[in-house]
């Protein structure tokens, strides 16, 4: 029974972010995001660290700068039979730094500091589905020095040190909404003659929370520095055609002592119900019911930030005209599963295995700026991304689904090296029915909850860029 309890509380640890799939994130660059996010073939400044280093070496500049901040407006929403639940979500605010400096005529070098990973999702504590997410919030940042050599004229390749580091923080409840009546229900049905012996009182008590969660508990950590590399590689065809390939490699983070904490609407309440409720069970020679001392102890924990595989190619039909497309395959499918484990010694009963069965899944990105006079770019984008989670792993930690995003930008430069950049993009998902099995906390039978997900994200995005 312990080990259930574990399992319902821990089962699957991060996960959704609204504006791409899995817990990827698409607000490296405003000008970029202008363009759905193409970069892999083009030559971006002290920009193209992120997207492929190998463009870095073609600044026109000593040195390039550039910052920015999205914010990032999202809803999840779940229906099944008449209910129906939305998400009170927090606005993310991903933000990136980049510095270039040109050494040499043919070799650059540069560091950048951007956010490639989060979610942040919010249920509330109370709604059906509390048992599997009430509040997530994920942040991952990486720290990458790089250098970029143009070995020839039209060929240049470039490589990065990825340092990954962030937090992590989940709550969820133990015993959810409703889950104190049915759990009474399920005894009573199972000894009849159990059901005399419960007072009024009692009965009153689990009333009371059909509508609110009695239990939650809380993961939260950190997760240290862990390596990973950036190399790409970029080929000028002639001077209207460009190719590039980039590959950003996986990196495992670990959270090694993460802090648990318990929550409860009512702890004396709660705690005195199982009280009676475990000796009338005793009384029918059954095992009682407690919550484990999670709280007495810390947690460790892995998860796979995945790599990704960038091909695109850039037409340049004229001065003014700039097209990029690109597809990202994404390595999705090193996320099997997620292992929890529990310290103290007296707490590594609790340890569990948590399939996910993640698969690889692709982007698909197009994008285009037009300098519509010499201090004014704008540009226009759109990209589908493709969902890694199976319908019958979809949780509400992940109401992951096939997304479309369409984007729109522009650059304004007051100053020949200054340049302020807007973007803003709208993602929206395909609505998508699916369900997530896991152990109920009582009868240690596997129960599903499922119905049908919509996602909806906003994002404006401002930068700055600054080059002499």
């Amino acid at each position: 029974m312990k080990k259930v309890i574990a399992l319902a509380c821990l089962s699957m640890l991060p996960l959704s972010y609204a504006a791409a799939e899995g817990f990827q994130v698409n607000a490296q660059s405003t000008k970029q995001a202008g363009m759905g996010h193409v970069g892999a073939a083009m030559k971006l400044g002290a920009e193209s660290m992120h997207f492929n280093p190998a463009g870095l070496v073609f600044m026109d500049k000593s040195v390039d700068l550039s910052v920015g901040v999205s914010g990032v407006f999202a809803t999840a929403k779940f229906k099944k039979e008449g209910y129906s639940f939305e998400t009170d979500n927090t606005p993310s605010t991903p933000l990136y730094a980049y510095a270039g400096f040109k050494i040499y005529d043919n070799l650059a070098a540069g560091v950048m500091i951007n956010t490639p990973y989060g979610s942040s999702i919010t249920w509330g504590h109370d709604w059906a589905g509390a048992h599997l997410c009430q509040e997530i919030s994920l942040k991952a940042f990486n720290l990458q020095p790089t250098v970029s050599w143009k070995i020839m004229d039209r060929l240049s390749i470039g490589a990065g040190l990825m340092m990954e580091f962030g937090n992590i923080s989940l709550n969820r409840a133990l015993v959810g909404p409703g889950e104190m009546s049915k759990m009474a229900g399920q005894i009573v049905a199972a000894n009849p003659a159990l059901g005399a012996l419960i007072p009024e009182e009692m009965k009153a008590i689990i009333a009371k929370y059909d509508d609110a969660s009695a239990a939650s508990v809380q993961l939260k950590g950190d997760a240290g520095i862990r390596f990973g590399f950036n190399v790409g590689a970029m080929y000028d065809i002639n001077e209207k055609f460009t190719v590039g390939v980039s590959y950003r490699s996986k990196v495992t983070a670990k959270v090694k002592e993460g802090n648990i904490a318990l929550d409860y609407t009512n702890e004396t309440e709660l705690k005195g119900l199982l009280e009676k409720v475990n000796g009338l069970m005793q009384a029918m020679g059954k095992e009682g019911l407690e919550i484990p001392p999670l709280d007495k102890g810390t947690f460790s924990a892995e998860l796979p930030l995945p790599s990704n595989l960038n091909v695109g190619v850039t037409y340049r039909p004229t001065d003014r005209w700039t097209v990029s497309g690109e597809v990202n395959f994404v390595g999705w499918g090193a996320y099997e599963a997620l292992n929890v484990h529990f310290s103290p010694s007296t707490l590594s009963k609790y340890d569990l295995n948590a399939d996910k069965k993640y698969k690889n899944s692709r982007i698909y990105r197009i994008g285009g700026q037009f300098a519509a006079t010499n201090r004014l770019d704008v540009r226009l984008g759109a990209y589908f991304d493709e969902s890694p989670v199976k319908d019958d792993y979809l949780n509400p930690e992940t109401p992951s689904m096939n997304k479309l995003g369409l984007t729109a930008g522009l650059s304004f430069r007051p100053l020949e090296s200054l340049s302020v950049d807007f973007s803003f993009s709208y993602v929206t998902g395909f609505g998508r029915d699916g369900s997530y099995t896991d152990t109920d906390l009582f009868t240690q039978q596997p129960r599903t909850f499922g119905g049908h997900y919509d996602t909806t994200a906003l994002m404006p995005a401002i930068g700055i860029s600054y080059a002499f």
